[in-house]
Parts: C-alpha cells; structure tokens; sequence
C-alpha cells in the first residue's frame, strides 16, 4: 500500500531519508498511497510548450516537476494527466506569465531544447523500486546508453532487468528522468512511452551535439 514511505525509504537502500534529497534532484513528496487515491489533495500546474519532439505538457506540484508528457495534441495529454492525477485540483496556467510554472519551465524548455538547463526540483512519485531506478537514470550523462541489465546491476538488483524496464516504461517525466538512454544488452532499441521513433530522435541529437 505505500503507507509507510520511511520504511520504504530504508528499504530502498538510504541510510537515512535525508539522503533521498542529496542524490540529485529528485524528491519523494506524494506518498503511494495518495498517488492511488488519484492524487487527492494535490494542487498541480500544468502547462504545454512546442518543442523539437512536438509538444510538450509540463506539470508541477510545489515540490517540483511531476510529469512532463511527449505527444502532438494538449487535449490528449491533458487527458493523460487526469488519468495519473485524477482527484488532483489541476489548474492550466500560462507557461509565460505563472509565477509558479515559468522558471519550471524555462528548465525543461532547455532539456528538452538538447541544451544545458539549470536544474529544477522534480518530484518522483513511485515505489521504492521505481526511485532507484529512476535516480540511476538522472546519473547517465547525455550521449550515453546503458542496458536494462546494467542500470539493474548498478541499484545492486542484477536479476530485476524486467523490473527495471517496466520502471522505465512507468516514468511520467520524460528528458529529466532520461528513460530514453537505456536499451537493450545487444544495443538495439526497447519500448519507449512516447514512442521509439522519439527515443531514437534523442538518442541520435545527443550523439551529434557531445
């Protein structure tokens, strides 16, 4: 059920639940449990931009990035984040003029721009499993490729490969949490959320701009 995040956080493997917050950027803010509620008494901000993959919808909660969606229509994102969120209070702002979205924003229209971006609060909502996972992910440097097998084998879970890949498949954020960089042992592409001519599309602006 995810009730107790503090024995899931130990279990994790964190010495203490400071230590969440000094790996990266990634916070553990919305518990399991109200993730299962639909999101419940959350407030999220949510915003779309244009961008090289096509449009982009950008969701926070007042910890940090909660989701950010690939697709080419809001209505249809917009529906994909009320089916992660929905009994969240989730309110569209203008990603230029909301105090609260603009420097979020500003982020991610860089990272997903292939530029350098400053680094913003994002705020994982997952099980304790599916954190390591994606903290791992957030450590692979832009260029780069890792196997399912090794992402396992660096969370000290080697024989969890399908675990690890089902966690890729269940990231809401994508460039931020860059599911896009692991791939199969042989080095051909696996599935991708948003679509593996779009992974490929990363991959390939990754190699030509390091």
């Amino acid at each position: 059920g995810g009730g107790d995040v503090t024995r899931a956080i130990y279990e994790a493997g964190y010495g203490s639940p400071s230590r969440v917050y000094e790996h990266g950027a990634a916070r553990i803010g919305m518990t399991p449990a109200r993730y299962a509620r639909g999101g419940a008494g959350e407030s999220i901000h949510w915003t779309t931009l244009p961008c090289r993959l096509g449009l982009a919808l950008v969701a926070a909660t007042e910890r940090g990035i909660c989701a950010v969606l690939l697709g080419e229509d809001e209505a249809t994102l917009a529906a994909q984040l009320r089916a992660e969120f929905p009994a969240a209070a989730l309110s569209r702002c203008d990603a230029g003029r909301d105090a609260f979205l603009a420097p979020r924003i500003e982020a991610v229209a860089a990272a997903l721009a292939g530029k350098d971006a400053p680094r913003v609060p994002v705020e994982l909502v997952g099980t304790a499993f599916q954190h390591r996972v994606w903290q791992a992910l957030m450590g692979i440097p832009p260029g780069e490729r890792r196997s399912y097998a090794e992402v396992a084998a660096q969370i000290d879970a080697p024989r969890a490969v399908r675990a690890v890949a089902s966690a890729c498949a269940n990231n809401r954020v994508a460039v931020l949490v860059p599911c896009h960089r692991v791939v199969r042992g042989d080095g051909s592409l696996a599935g991708y959320r948003w679509g593996l001519p779009l992974k490929q599309r990363l991959l390939a602006d990754e190699v030509a701009e390091g």
